[in-house]
């Protein structure tokens, strides 16, 4: 694999977390404009890992670097550069929900240093006409469904033209119809170019959108293969 086209390269890296170790020996490489899936049950890691890629958890040992960032390195102060170089979507959203959409993006890019009006105005109207409401700029979250509100998460996380999306469970609380419109959209930014990363459980839209996945099973991180024949579906629920 060429080096300058990886975004994650972990290498024999281990998290650990209040003194124990959630997943040790991880191996990990995602290119540049590449998808790639995190599964396992609830507990295995896959959040875990998340919070390393964007610097919350320190890795030990091994190789451990994302975009240009070495992670072991890494120190407390570079943090914010490394997150401006990545989009983070949650499932739960984390919307400030005293104030509107067009507020939200507003304050978001506030925090990573943007301060002409008018290049703000125009970023925020170019994302949420990338995600489909260019219409809702003026709403609040609570007048938005959940899809809605998740299309605006992904808006925030593209406001700084991110190489790498982070996704945790987007498509948790949503309904199937609504959930496929987002993978559409993560599957249509990665063809633009950004890499995306999607933890999940639905293993039904992992059989729908194939792509590169990783497993976290008995404190591991194992590749799959990504054909639906390879993968046991049902042994996954």
């Amino acid at each position: 694999m060429n080096e300058e086209n990886t975004i994650i390269n972990l290498e024999n890296t281990n998290i650990f977390q209040g003194g124990k170790c959630i997943v040790a020996d991880i191996n990990m490489k995602v290119r540049s404009k590449e998808f790639a899936y995190l599964i396992g049950k609830v507990g295995s890691g896959k959040t875990s890992i998340l919070k390393t890629l964007y610097g919350e958890l320190k890795p030990v040992n091994g190789i451990a670097k994302v975009t240009q960032y070495n992670l072991h390195s890494l120190k407390t102060k570079h943090i914010p550069l490394l997150r401006r170089e990545m989009g983070i979507v949650f499932q739960d959203f984390q919307l400030l929900t005293d104030r509107k959409v067009y507020d939200n993006l507003l304050f978001a890019l506030k925090a990573t240093g943007w301060k002409k009006k008018d290049e703000i105005n125009q970023r925020i109207d170019e994302t949420l006409e990338k995600v489909g409401l260019p219409d809702k700029k003026f709403k609040m979250p609570h007048e938005l469904s959940g899809g809605e509100q998740q299309r605006i998460v992904i808006a925030r996380a593209l406001l700084n033209k991110p190489s790498l999306i982070l996704a945790d469970e987007p498509t948790g609380n949503l309904d199937p119809e609504t959930s496929e419109g987002i993978m559409n959209l993560l599957f249509e930014i990665k063809n633009e170019g950004t890499t995306v990363v999607m933890a999940t459980h639905n293993y039904i839209l992992l059989k729908k959108y194939p792509a590169k996945t990783y497993r976290c099973i008995d404190g591991k991180l194992e590749e799959i293969t990504e054909t639906e024949n390879a993968i046991d579906f049902d042994a996954l629920q």
